[in-house]
């Protein structure tokens, strides 16, 4: 059995490349070998074979023929919301297995009624938080609420004042499971006082803690839908946006947000440079100026803004590479308007 070109050359899931090797031979998508693994744990909805190495009978040939990695996107990827954030094979683990799960085995985006837990505009729940001054995680009531535009946690259950208050409009989250030590550890950035905060939050269940995830994404989404009428829903839909990020030692990439911070999980930025787009006047240069004292740090890097000059330097040619990749994708992508209050703000930031 081979893959045939088009929407099968990719894995049905992550969309990785070269041509996927597996296939699960009851929903008849193909699939590559680490989404196999997923789909083995839902056995009574996805049943898998190696393209190449599993003998395959023409019954099991025909299925395959006759649907594909397209025809099964038609069906199971029929109502995602805008806001729901379809993983790719660069993401966390969880995130890949929750969106297999949510298509195939709860037909999430078959039956709309059943994507009330990250669409309802209201969530409330019990979440792990890492302490600022310990690092030690204890439980906390967290409520997210879309018609007060806003995320809270409490310090107790039956506190009637939150402990934080987290404005929908200054929000993004990422899974971070490396830097939090949980598979399921979710980083949620905030503003707080005009500095950048970072909280750190799991749950044990998976399913829990990317419907929060979702959650988040949806406020978000329906924020930006009334604060910028005119945006296309592609423009506002990938806010906040879900990415690892470019990390070395203590420096953080949040979208346009290059933040410093003394320790990985501190949760306050030290610094910040917002890096608009190559139209604003933003230009990211490899080197440092040549009046710059200090030539024993030749992997340089020059970010030039509208204000002023930012100068940063890499332990390797390698880390300068990759870092690089990462400002020029950034500065190379036109601005979104809710950007242009981003950048207003980092300006009259005192």
């Amino acid at each position: 059995l081979c893959t045939r070109l088009g929407s099968n050359s990719q894995c049905s899931a992550c969309l990785c490349l070269p041509n996927p090797d597996w296939a699960s031979y009851t929903l008849g998508v193909f699939i590559c070998l680490s989404c196999s693994g997923i789909h083995r744990n839902i056995p009574q909805v996805s049943k898998v074979k190696s393209v190449r190495l599993d003998a395959w009978d023409e019954a099991q040939v025909e299925f395959m023929a006759s649907h594909g990695n397209e025809a099964a996107r038609a069906t199971f990827e029929s109502k995602v919301p805008p806001f729901y954030y379809r993983p790719t094979f660069s993401d966390c683990p969880l995130l890949r297995e929750q969106w297999i799960r949510a298509k195939y085995e709860r037909q999430e985006f078959l039956h709309v009624e059943k994507q009330e837990p990250y669409s309802a505009g209201y969530r409330e729940g019990l979440l792990w938080k890492r302490g600022r001054d310990n690092g030690q995680f204890l439980s906390r009531k967290f409520v997210l609420t879309e018609r007060e535009g806003a995320l809270k946690y409490f310090n107790k259950n039956d506190a009637k004042e939150p402990k934080a208050v987290m404005k929908i409009e200054h929000l993004n989250a990422t899974f971070q499971p490396g830097k939090i030590g949980h598979p399921h550890g979710l980083q949620v950035t905030y503003l707080k006082d005009n500095s950048t905060r970072n909280i750190f939050i799991y749950h044990e269940d998976g399913k829990e803690i990317v419907d929060w995830f979702n959650a988040l994404r949806a406020a978000r989404f329906h924020y930006l839908q009334v604060a910028f009428p005119g945006a296309s829903d592609a423009d506002v839909s990938d806010c906040p946006r879900q990415t690892e990020g470019f990390r070395k030692r203590w420096f953080t990439m949040d979208d346009r947000r290059l933040m410093y911070f003394k320790d990985p999980l501190d949760a306050f930025a030290r610094g910040e440079v917002f890096i608009g787009s190559k139209e604003s006047g933003y230009t990211v240069l490899e080197g440092l100026p040549p009046s710059t004292q200090g030539h024993h740090w030749p992997h340089g890097i020059t970010i030039v803004t509208p204000d002023r000059k930012f100068l940063f330097t890499c332990e390797t040619e390698a880390d300068q590479r990759e870092w690089i990749a990462a400002f020029q994708k950034v500065v190379d992508r036109p601005m979104l308007p809710q950007e242009y209050a981003v950048e207003a703000h980092f300006k009259h930031k005192p």
